[in-house]
């Protein structure tokens, strides 16, 4: 399966790389070339242990590629993960525009059906944006779905969490996007990780709940 990654923060590498290992065909994708540039050198832009060799490994396995085409990375993935900062505005509430962004840009590259996926923390209503937005602006109408898949990784211990999970969320309203997300997730059932599956909103109330109950050094 191919997949792409939108966003090589935290979240977005960390997710990228385990899924690669996972022996997922990865694309990361950033907007910014001289990160990019760092990444294809095997240079890791922050710290987290075991992540370098994890990135190392799949590069050189040929499962991980970093790339600013992000045109290119959605035509050829059937898997988008939107994984794009929402820093806070001024009064407090998520800065959405590089969700929005991003959703005007999948909708100009949508070449067939895709599962669009939101690792960002969000607020709740963020999927259904993304379908208005797509559903507005693609050329052809082709089907999609998306999915709230929020991650509970914790610096210092990202990829241990992201491979050993107490839980996997899935919020979606499709059995068929159900079913692929539990296809990537596959070597998880081998450690018997619990599934929740539910709707996208109570999916993205779940992880906002989490952020403030447990502090942010979740991400």
């Amino acid at each position: 399966m191919n997949i792409c990654v939108i966003g090589t923060g935290y979240v977005g590498l960390v997710t990228g790389t385990c899924f690669a290992d996972f022996g997922v065909n990865v694309s990361c994708v950033d907007k910014d070339t001289s990160k990019i540039d760092m990444l294809k050198r095997g240079e890791i832009p922050i710290y987290e242990p075991g992540l370098k060799e994890i990135v190392d490994k799949n590069i050189n396995e040929g499962r991980l590629t970093f790339t600013t085409d992000l045109s290119e990375s959605i035509k050829k993935s059937l898997v988008i993960f939107i994984a794009v900062g929402t820093p806070p505005k001024e009064d407090g509430s998520a800065d959405l525009s590089y969700i929005e962004e991003v959703a005007r840009t999948i909708a100009k590259n949508l070449n067939g059906y895709k599962v669009i996926v939101t690792k960002s923390t969000v607020p709740v209503g963020t999927g259904k944006l993304i379908e208005s937005i797509i559903e507005k602006e693609q050329g052809e109408d082709h089907k999609f779905d998306v999915v709230s898949n929020p991650e509970f990784l914790r610096e210092g211990s990202a990829v241990e969490d992201f491979m050993r999970p107490n839980r996997v969320v899935l919020g979606a309203r499709s059995e068929q996007a159900i079913a692929i997300m539990k296809d990537l997730y596959s070597p998880l059932y081998l450690i018997e990780t619990p599934f929740v599956i539910t709707d996208i909103e109570t999916s993205e109330l779940i992880k906002y709940a989490f952020v403030y109950k447990r502090g942010r050094h979740h991400l």
